[in-house]
């Protein structure tokens, strides 16, 4: 169960939509004061303090039932004896360690600041989405408690700023009259900020209201003297007398970027005018949105998630089956991680799209039924059922007998996607790269070129082979910048960290991957970003048999490998924790674990899942696991570990299977990996 939290208007924690019971009033404080503390440790005496102004006897105990209430509504499913994986006891008090992205403060934050590093096209829809979380002031029902005052005033300034960041980007985008009326609400609460005084003013000139423009400096010359006592700033004065001598710096940009968002705003007004609301037409049009929001990255990924199935749903309200394949297939956006950034979603766009190939009559379009198997290959990645194969097989064959490169190229993801059957196949997607960026280019299909390249790119790393891999590489980048795709960059920065990780040079891939993770925080792909540092960070250390800190060299010679079971490990988190008892001397507890493990996830982490449960069952001489670990790895006998994903290794293979043969022909005498 995900558990969301709300901090921006009274304290909430929700799953799956739903509004948890967090029970009486101390519940939720000791709640917001985790959530304040941002992922650290609070003494319980801290606690005590934050909750009394004069503690009763017996409060620390108080504290530990609220604590044991929240955990009961946060981990329902959790075992009685299983420690905690949200509110954890850690040293002498609690914390609360949430994802990146399940606190409403922390995304707000994530989006403005990303906003202000992103062309104005792509921040303004950032600072929208970062605004729309705000749902009252921040912890609002603890406004008169010490312990909340800083943060609200923080993020109530950040608030503040965001709002004018709107309108600054607004009006470089040419959209004046888009940027008044939240600037008059906004000044009407808070009208000592000289800056938002300023946009109004030049909002209305840009609109041809001079004299309102005036109008508003006058009043903010009248508002500052009477509440301040003070006269208006340089910036202000400076823009009255702009306006008096009609200034052409002060009109509005002329360049492609403003003509192209005007362009936008009068088309979208023509189209809603002109296109019933009810028309199947707008429904069609919407997904092609919600398709090209989803390559924006950040906010437009996830919100695209959202709104696709909202859509699916709507097509199929009208009972037409062809319309709802029509919906469902529009959405090919080519996908390169092949773990669900949503399981959830995808399981229900596959029965969605089962619905559709069943009710479809028996001469429908091939292109509409091409379009549905693919997406079911897409969206059952990693899933061990049989389906998924035979679908990606059957839109394939369709797509190669109608000749349709769109199509094909599609086909070809989904036949990706379900190319992790066993160990050993990068070969084979290599070939499906290599078709894909000679048909991408050919056809002008730019998202799928992108697409082509990075298979390429973890394929050409998986045999070694990091000459032809940075090619891909440059590749990707080159033709990101150039389409504005800032996902696919994302993939490269991480590739380039493992680039440092098998030229062992463990220190500066230490680092390279922190700041790799950095660009990963609200990039909108939690399927890839969750536990992924934790992991890269584990496989360098067992690979190098090293620890560091962020600052030293690496030179500290061979040491236990340290592994903090309080980060967020995501679906990694059972290959880590062997490690984490073998580390602390509980031999037996490790043993345990491994044996507990599941089948490795049949994705692009398969060998290097493979080679931690064999290197685990080296060091504590499990037979049985070690020859499990040798059947599976053989195949992929020529490949570096873990190299096949583009993000992490775990060096050879071939180096896995001769520890592992050592360790079969001495049974007594378990081999330490290398």
């Amino acid at each position: 169960m995900r558990v969301a939290f709300g901090v921006l208007g009274p304290t909430v924690a929700e799953s799956d939509g739903r509004a948890l019971a967090l029970k009486g009033p101390r519940h939720r404080a000791v709640l917001a004061r985790l959530v304040v503390a941002r992922r650290r440790v609070v003494p319980v005496t801290h606690l005590v303090g934050d909750l009394w102004t004069d503690p009763p006897p017996g409060a620390v105990g108080a504290v530990q039932t609220f604590v044991a209430a929240l955990r009961r509504v946060l981990e329902p499913d959790r075992p009685s004896r299983a420690p905690a994986r949200l509110l954890v006891t850690d040293g002498p008090g609690y914390a609360l360690r949430p994802e990146p992205d399940a606190v409403d403060a922390w995304c707000f934050e994530t989006a403005v600041g990303a906003a202000a590093r992103l062309p104005a096209t792509q921040a303004l829809p950032r600072l929208e989405e970062a605004l729309a979380l705000w749902r009252g002031p921040a912890y609002a029902e603890f406004e008169e408690e010490y312990w909340a005052r800083g943060e609200r005033s923080r993020l109530a300034e950040l608030r503040l700023q965001a709002v004018e960041q709107r309108a600054r980007t607004q009006l470089d985008l040419g959209l004046a009259a888009e940027a008044v009326p939240d600037l008059d609400v906004h000044l009407a609460a808070h009208p000592w900020r000289e800056d938002a005084w300023r946009l109004l003013a030049l909002a209305l000139y840009r609109q041809d209201r001079q004299g309102d423009a005036l109008g508003v400096l006058r009043r903010a010359r009248a508002v500052l003297a009477d509440q301040l006592g003070v006269d208006p700033g340089p910036r202000l004065r400076r823009l009255e007398a702009d306006i008096l001598a009609q200034d052409p710096g002060l009109d509005p940009p002329a360049g492609p970027t403003a003509t192209a968002a005007r362009l936008w705003t009068r088309t979208a007004a023509a189209y809603d005018r002109t296109v019933a609301a009810g028309a199947r037409a707008r429904l069609e049009t919407t997904v092609s949105l919600i398709r090209d929001l989803a390559v924006t990255g950040g906010g437009g990924l996830a919100a695209a998630r959202q709104h696709r199935m909202e859509a699916i749903a709507a097509a199929e309200e009208f009972g037409d089956p062809d319309l709802t394949a029509r919906v469902i297939g529009a959405y090919d956006v080519p996908a390169i991680w092949t773990r669900s950034d949503d399981p959830e979603l995808a399981r229900r766009i596959v029965e969605a799209a089962e619905r559709a190939l069943t009710a479809s009559p028996g001469d429908a379009h091939e292109a509409a039924r091409c379009r549905l198997l693919a997406t079911i290959a897409l969206e059952t990645r990693g899933s061990r059922a049989p389906r998924g194969p035979q679908a990606a097989r059957e839109a394939e064959e369709i797509a190669r007998r109608l000749d349709d490169p769109a199509l094909l190229a599609f086909a070809l993801n989904g036949a990706f996607m379900q190319s992790f059957t066993r160990a050993g196949l990068a070969p084979r997607r290599d070939e499906i790269g290599a078709e894909l960026v000679e048909l991408a280019a050919r056809h002008d299909l730019v998202t799928y070129e992108v697409l082509g390249h990075l298979i390429r790119l973890q394929a050409r790393g998986a045999l070694a082979d990091f000459a032809a891999a940075d090619r891909h590489a440059v590749a990707v980048d080159r033709l990101a910048e150039r389409h504005e795709l800032p996902l696919a960059s994302v993939f490269t920065q991480w590739y380039r960290a493992l680039r440092l990780a098998a030229s062992g040079q463990p220190a500066g891939a230490e680092t390279a991957y922190r700041d790799a993770a950095a660009r990963l925080d609200g990039a909108g792909m939690p399927g890839l970003e969750r536990g992924l540092l934790p992991l890269a960070l584990l496989c360098l250390r067992v690979q190098h048999r090293r620890t560091w800190s962020d600052t030293d060299s690496g030179d500290t010679g061979p040491g236990p490998v340290e592994i903090d079971l309080g980060a967020d490990w995501g679906p990694y988190r059972p290959w880590a924790t062997p490690f984490a008892l073998l580390a602390s001397g509980r031999r037996a507890e490790a043993r345990a674990a491994l044996r507990a493990l599941p089948e490795p996830p049949r994705d692009l982490m398969y060998e290097a899942c493979c080679c931690l449960e064999a290197m685990v069952a080296l060091e504590v001489g499990d037979r049985d696991v070690l020859e499990r670990a040798h059947t599976r790895l053989l195949p992929a006998a020529g490949e570096l570990a873990g190299a096949g994903s583009g993000l992490i290794t775990l060096g050879p293979v071939e180096d896995h299977l001769a520890d592992i043969t050592t360790a079969l022909r001495a049974p007594t005498s378990p081999v330490p990996p290398r």
